[in-house]
């Protein structure tokens, strides 16, 4: 079965997208060293009408670039999956590969870039040349929508995508921006194994920035 997309929403994403030279050879050295892989660009997951998109920065090598999903077969997303449950956003607490049953409510998850980079770090260059694909999906966003930026590449990624000044909106965890009629971002730490271990981002700190999206939307 193949990814569930959740629909429309950054409807020109191309799954064999090839745009950034870098990032090509390194999915093609992924494809050589693990056949089994997803490999390629790694599209958004979740409700295509949902009023909560959660943009993180990219896939891991080992998590959505071997499954196809965003945050899935990583550390990250152990937290973050858990999360979106206990909130209700998610139907399963756990999310375990692209053709399980989970299915996202009210919720949807992207990348600031498609693509796994090497080091896990990709340039500003990717960022910008991904980003229409991010424009797109906040396009398509409800009135009344929130966007959650996970890490500060993330929220940048965000403020270019709805064409707002990073001085005006700098990044901090819990931080809420009003960035255009009707849309609100709010930034969070990412959900990084190195992020949790050192404790910088703690459960119940992440868990603090979805009670007060769930409140928002709930208003």
């Amino acid at each position: 079965m193949p990814p569930d997309t959740g629909g429309a929403p950054g409807a020109s994403f191309r799954i064999d997208c090839r745009r950034c030279p870098r990032l090509a050879e390194f999915l093609s050295e992924s494809r050589r060293q693990f056949p089994g892989y997803h490999s390629r660009p790694v599209p958004s997951f979740g409700d295509a009408h949902a009023r909560l998109l959660i943009v993180g920065l990219a896939p891991g090598l080992h998590g959505a670039n071997a499954t196809g999903r965003p945050f899935t077969g990583d550390f990250a997303g152990i937290l973050l999956y858990r999360t979106l449950f206990d909130f209700g956003f998610s139907s399963h607490p756990q999310s375990r590969a692209a053709d399980d049953e989970l299915r996202l409510r009210d919720c949807r998850i992207t990348n600031a870039v498609r693509c796994v980079p090497p080091q896990n770090k990709p340039v500003a260059a990717e960022v910008r040349t991904c980003n229409g694909y991010l424009r797109e999906e906040i396009a398509g966003l409800p009135p009344g929508a929130l966007v959650m930026a996970l890490g500060n590449i993330a929220h940048g990624a965000v403020l270019r995508a709805t064409d707002r000044p990073a001085a005006l909106h700098p990044f901090g965890h819990g931080r809420l921006h009003a960035l255009n009629p009707g849309l609100r971002l709010i930034d969070s730490y990412h959900c990084s194994r190195y992020n949790t271990q050192t404790r910088r981002l703690t459960a119940a700190m992440f868990t603090a920035v979805f009670a007060r999206a769930r409140a928002m939307l709930d208003e």
